[in-house]
């Protein structure tokens, strides 16, 4: 009785936060271009890049076509690509952008991210960061593609997370190689000083989509959620009582980092044991992007012909924010395939908006059913 009521005030919440879809994150896919080659690459990212980065001041007039009042509300660019730091001008961005008004942050491999780079980020002003490892030395690079990106990720990482005035997060893409290896990783996380871990699973879409080694079987699927799980309830205990009647407080020895589920999609019993807030996938919601060609769109993730709103170079993007995105915003369309006839589809309107692709006639992935078949 307790679950349903606390199911039925979020999704009151959600349709609350849908209502009004205040835009809180803003993604620039500023470059294609990469130091890397990774396997789960969705955009197919190269060090040539398939499109010349994005003048800066293209992207700062339809940055400009957001209210003033909208942008002293919680709100933040998100610098991505391709990797953000193969733009020379990166710090100018930032200061831009700060000129504004409005907070940035950026996703990086951590290849090109020293302390010289750090110190310029942070005077440009950067609020936020997150940086990718995905394995130990031998899976990262693998995962990578490149000798030496591992070393690369926990130098940058080590860098970061003595910065205390920096909202910094490491993600973890989870396949069946590193899966045996998360409490290492995680106590390399946890010695480096990092405090909140992210971790994800791929969808097959892109380059990840003819590798079956990075996709989770049900079953590790579930493994997944347990360790998840584990580590947030070892985050949680506060105190014990000693067998003399003494309390004994032993926060102090636990790991002061959190770790916790992305948003990826619904997950049944695992809802609260592995994520800060119920699944929301705030794709369209609170979360815009304006992706390498200039398509307006959501998280840089989604099916970019399917569910692309708009064009910065013909349209005003605060306009398609406020008109279009119905997509986005009302999912009932994705009762179909599996969806259509599910009885959790009201706490998950068909799973995160990245799932759907091709000719979105289903959905690629379902979280809740992997836990469901392995029960």
């Amino acid at each position: 009785m307790v679950a349903a009521v606390r199911d039925f005030l979020f999704r009151r919440f959600r349709e609350m936060e849908t209502r009004v879809h205040e835009l809180n994150y803003l993604f620039w896919e500023c470059t294609t271009r990469c130091n890397l080659h990774c396997l789960h690459c969705g955009s197919d990212c190269t060090a040539a890049g398939g499109e010349g980065d994005m003048p800066v001041a293209d992207f700062l007039r339809a940055l400009d076509t957001i209210p003033e009042d909208m942008r002293g509300r919680p709100f933040t660019v998100v610098l991505t690509g391709g990797e953000p730091l193969m733009r020379q001008d990166i710090a100018d961005i930032g200061r831009e952008i700060r000129k504004r008004g409005v907070g940035w942050s950026m996703v990086t491999n951590g290849w090109l991210y020293d302390e010289a780079m750090h110190r310029r980020l942070m005077e440009a002003g950067m609020g936020a960061l997150t940086i990718s490892l995905d394995g130990l030395a031998e899976d990262h690079d693998w995962m990578r593609g490149r000798e030496g990106s591992c070393q690369h990720a926990l130098d940058a990482i080590k860098i970061a997370a003595r910065e205390r005035r920096l909202n910094f997060d490491v993600v973890t893409c989870v396949n069946q190689r590193n899966l045996p290896h998360l409490q290492e990783i995680y106590e390399q996380l946890v010695s480096a000083g990092v405090r909140q871990w992210r971790i994800f699973t791929i969808i097959p879409i892109g380059r990840a989509k003819e590798r079956e080694e990075l996709h989770l079987s049900d079953t590790q699927f579930v493994e997944l959620m347990d360790f998840i799980a584990e580590k947030r309830k070892q985050k949680n205990l506060k105190a014990t009582k000693h067998p003399t009647g003494q309390h004994i407080n032993i926060s102090t020895c636990l790991p002061s980092m959190t770790v916790t589920f992305s948003c990826e999609g619904y997950l049944g019993k695992y809802e609260r044991r592995v994520r800060q807030t119920p699944y929301f996938c705030h794709a369209g919601i609170n979360i815009a992007s304006v992706l390498i060609d200039g398509t307006i769109s959501a998280c840089p993730n989604i099916d970019r012909q399917a569910f692309g709103q708009g064009n910065i170079y013909r349209d005003n993007l605060w306009e398609v924010w406020q008109t279009r995105f119905e997509l986005f915003r009302n999912r009932n369309w994705a009762r179909r395939g599996m969806c259509k006839n599910c009885k959790v589809f009201k706490n998950c309107l068909g799973n995160g908006m990245h799932n759907w692709h091709g000719d979105c006639g289903e959905v690629l992935n379902c979280h809740y059913k992997k836990v469901v078949n392995s029960q």
